[in-house]
């Protein structure tokens, strides 16, 4: 059975999603994601471009403006709800992390 797309998001997925939470070009994606991380999180730029096409494509973000080559994007209310549940799993790990260094000390 494939895997479903984006049921899970890497950490350059989730970032790039979370920069889209106002509207961005790829370059200022790239900046915005080193400086909220950082440096812990580096996305190439071919890997940022191959994603944001993807994205496009599942309805995740739309593009805004286009000129020449420089394009901005924003995330979608898809986008929205599709970051919210990637925290959502996230808080999960960290709980299940928290109870079980917990037990390891009782």
């Amino acid at each position: 059975m494939p895997r479903e797309k984006f049921k899970t998001l890497t950490e350059q997925m989730f970032y790039i999603l979370l920069c889209l939470q106002k509207e961005c070009r790829g370059v200022e994606i790239l900046e915005q994601v080193r400086t909220l991380t950082d440096n812990r999180v580096t996305i190439g730029s071919g890997t940022l471009y191959d994603l944001l096409e993807n994205f496009l494509k599942e309805g995740l973000i739309q593009e805004t403006k286009a000129e020449g080559r420089r394009r901005s994007y924003i995330i979608t209310p898809a986008g929205q709800q599709r970051l919210a549940q990637e925290y959502q799993r996230i808080c999960a790990q960290v709980q299940d992390y928290e109870r079980m260094r917990k037990e390891e000390f009782s």
